[in-house]
């Protein structure tokens, strides 16, 4: 009989943190993943996605750098590099998160872990099996994951679209790309491939990429991409797809568009179904909690660390609960953009009246030096009361910036406490205290 104080199924973001900080707390841990420990955060997610968007990047500087006053003759990539250097980025960090779980004492099992309550006298007993082995836990922690969402469209099974899997590894560049989805992983792979020279194509359901986030903001965002060459199809569904054509259909007229490849990016699920949970991330059994993207609330890594820490603390008798206060979104595209806290659709819809800041980047010296003929706008809701309810960027480097909006966030904090605060000069974060 093996038995242990905690086990966790799924190694990725939520799982290696909750076994990690576990087994420094003292708990007799053991980590269960039957693919690699990273999840697809680390494989095939957002570490090789923004490795690879960073290429793109020193590319796209290269390229412009005449307009800084630099000469870059010949400027050029090579694609099978760019991956390559991907892949030892991913293999560098799995191996910093295989050092971690031995510095925890965190016992890890590769295989696929199956689940069993087994009813004692006076008591039940959870049972995982894996590999023939039976192993009997106290707490369990499910951070199974979530899953490439196949939308049924006709036609796509027979067709040999990319996942983003696939989009990662790919080592030709495609002389069309069609990306079926405008989301976070959709706009992000369209501004990758269009740095690259691919013709890219993005078609949306809805009126706007970036559903969820601020829709100003997305709109102005996609007018930056349009501008670089990329083609936008909104309010438009696929209505089948035939080798490379794909046939869509807006206001009830149909079209066929042609393409060299195809990306689906349709969205993520949940592996396993259905878990509720609480502000403490326990499920419906007392013993058993559910973090990251497991529980189909929030499929971002940041927000899975965060879930997985909760847990762990309450396990170990400690009630801090889950906030969802401040999760901030990023998209990583050229340019970034992000958000964190409230936007104008969901205080209207919450009937919360609130006032509206903006300036343009360009107010901030820093932005003006490192973005020659940039754009970029802060936007900051207050409430009536001033409090801090929503910012959101767009501009580079916004993905690092809204930390800051982050805390203030969701340390309720108003306007003028915000202000109060000593910024660096000169940083593009100014921009934050200039717009209050």
């Amino acid at each position: 009989m093996i038995n242990y104080d905690l086990a966790v199924i799924g190694g990725g973001p939520a799982g290696y943190t909750a076994a990690e900080l576990a087994g420094k707390r003292g708990l007799k841990t053991i980590l269960f993943e039957k693919n690699a420990l990273g999840g697809v955060c680390l494989n095939e997610g957002c570490i090789p996605a923004k490795t690879l968007l960073y290429s793109a990047k020193v590319y796209h500087s290269a390229k412009d750098s005449a307009k800084y006053g630099i000469t870059c003759d010949q400027v050029s990539y090579d694609l099978s590099k760019i991956i390559a250097r991907k892949n030892k980025v991913v293999r560098k960090l799995a191996a910093g998160i295989r050092a971690k779980m031995t510095e925890a004492q965190v016992e890890v099992v590769a295989g696929e872990a199956f689940v069993k309550i087994r009813e004692n006298v006076d008591h039940e007993r959870i049972e995982i099996l894996c590999k023939e082995q039976v192993y009997f836990v106290k707490k369990l922690i499910l951070c199974t994951g979530s899953e490439t969402l196949i939308p049924p469209i006709p036609g796509l099974k027979e067709t040999a679209f990319w996942t983003s899997r696939e989009a990662l590894d790919n080592k030709e560049l495609p002389e069309s790309l069609l990306i079926i989805g405008g989301g976070v992983i959709g706009i992000e792979f369209a501004s990758f491939f269009n740095t690259l020279g691919t013709k890219v194509v993005v078609v949306e359901m809805l009126g706007e990429i970036l559903y969820g986030m601020d829709r100003e903001l997305s709109g102005l965002l996609r007018s930056e991409l349009t501008k670089k060459g990329i083609a936008f199809h909104l309010n438009t569904r696929v209505v089948s797809v035939k080798n490379n054509q794909v046939e869509i259909e807006k206001a009830g007229e149909k079209q066929i568009l042609e393409t060299a490849q195809i990306l689906l990016s349709a969205g993520r699920k949940p592996v396993t179904p259905g878990l509720k949970v609480n502000e403490f991330m326990q499920t419906d059994h007392p013993d058993i909690y559910a973090c990251g993207d497991a529980t189909g609330f929030s499929l971002l890594a940041h927000t899975a660390v965060r879930e997985a820490e909760a847990a762990v603390e309450h396990i170990l008798g400690n009630r801090r609960p889950m906030s969802y206060k401040a999760i901030p979104s990023v998209v990583y595209s050229l340019p970034e953009m992000a958000g964190v806290g409230k936007t104008e659709d969901v205080l209207q819809q919450e009937g919360v009246a609130y006032t509206v800041k903006k300036l343009p980047l360009s107010y901030s010296g820093r932005f003006v030096a490192e973005n020659e003929q940039g754009n970029g706008v802060c936007k900051i809701l207050e409430g009536e009361d001033g409090t801090i309810l929503g910012v959101h960027i767009l501009g580079n480097p916004a993905s690092e910036i809204i930390v800051i909006a982050g805390i203030a966030i969701e340390k309720g904090m108003k306007a003028e406490e915000l202000k109060a605060m000593v910024f660096p000069h000169p940083t593009v974060g100014e921009i934050i205290k200039e717009t209050l």
